[in-house]
């Protein structure tokens, strides 16, 4: 039953948010992989939308936070409140407690902001003072990047680009999405006094049977040595030849062979299959990928990205 509430769940955001198939279908994956995504792309397509949409349809709680340069840690873990009545401390909690969350524009806050928020995305937990605080199973950050504004940002550090699942890239829609988009905002605008009846709501159980449904999806033994090879030769990409190997400084983690193989047998889940392809591999690796890997002198030189590397990796590792 789970599989299909998720499947009505992905048509009814997809009839809200135009254009963006690929954003929506990495939300559900990260959801059923138990992982965070790092969104990249311009302002006003319809990235806050997507999460915001999504969250009305789970059940728990959403909450957006605008990242900025004063922002503090306790902005998101909560704090301690005084009461002078008793002379007693009272955890006011943060909004790290929600189910998901919107980190807009994370770059924008100092490193111990950042690491605030990443700490408590790789432990599910937060500590303040003495006492630690384990957050919700179904916990989903979703941090966003503007790539056009880059003065008064504070860029991730590779390390904690790592504990992202995928860092996924939003594109402007074609014509045709656009003018779908604007018949969809003139609906709405008609309709925003309806007090029409609120859509399923899929459980947080059925959410977490989901997940273990998703753990028993069959990955051939081959497979797995595929997604193995992929990730070691990004480390050691001339291998495949000394150009490749020029390119890339350093290669993904363990967390990327880890990602790749939760997100790929969620993707074989979500279209409804039982067991995962080679195409599901190199579908999502992009998005694995991409965020894990640091390019070389000679790579930025010659106009090199994360992704032309990954598409020369993919080309070259043997499919079994």
């Amino acid at each position: 039953m789970s599989q299909q509430e998720i499947l009505n769940l992905k048509q009814a955001v997809s009839s809200k948010i135009i254009g963006q198939q690929g954003l929506i279908e990495r939300l559900l994956i990260a959801i059923l992989a138990d992982g965070h995504l790092l969104v990249e792309g311009a302002p006003g397509l319809a990235k806050t939308r997507a999460i915001k949409v999504l969250g009305e349809g789970i059940e728990g709680d959403f909450h957006r936070v605008q990242f900025t340069p004063d922002l503090l840690p306790a902005d998101l873990t909560g704090t301690e409140i005084y009461r002078p009545q008793d002379g007693s401390f009272k955890f006011q909690r943060g909004p790290l407690f929600h189910n998901l969350i919107l980190a807009d524009e994370i770059n924008r806050a100092p490193a111990k902001v950042q690491s605030a928020l990443l700490e408590a995305m790789a432990e599910r937990q937060i500590t303040v003072g003495t006492e630690t605080y384990p957050l919700p199973k179904i916990f989903l950050v979703m941090a966003t990047q503007n790539p056009l504004e880059q003065e008064g940002t504070y860029p991730l550090p590779e390390a904690q680009l790592d504990r992202f699942l995928m860092h996924v890239r939003v594109d402007y829609p074609s014509g045709t999405d656009e003018k779908s988009i604007l018949a969809l905002t003139r609906d709405e605008a008609r309709s925003s006094f309806d007090s029409s009846a609120p859509p399923a709501v899929i459980s947080q159980q059925s959410l977490l049977d989901a997940r273990d449904a998703v753990l028993e999806i069959h990955l051939d033994e081959s497979l797995e040595d595929y997604i193995i090879e992929i990730v070691l030769a990004t480390r050691s990409a001339s291998r495949y030849g000394e150009e490749l190997g020029s390119w890339i400084q350093h290669g993904a983690s363990p967390r990327a062979t880890m990602a790749l193989d939760r997100c790929a047998r969620a993707y074989a889940w979500l279209d409804n299959r039982d067991f995962v392809v080679p195409e599901d591999i190199q579908l999502i690796a992009p998005d694995v990928l991409r965020h894990r890997i640091i390019l070389s002198f000679e790579a930025e030189a010659e106009g090199r990205t994360a992704d032309s590397c990954i598409d020369e990796i993919l080309a070259r590792v043997a499919v079994p």
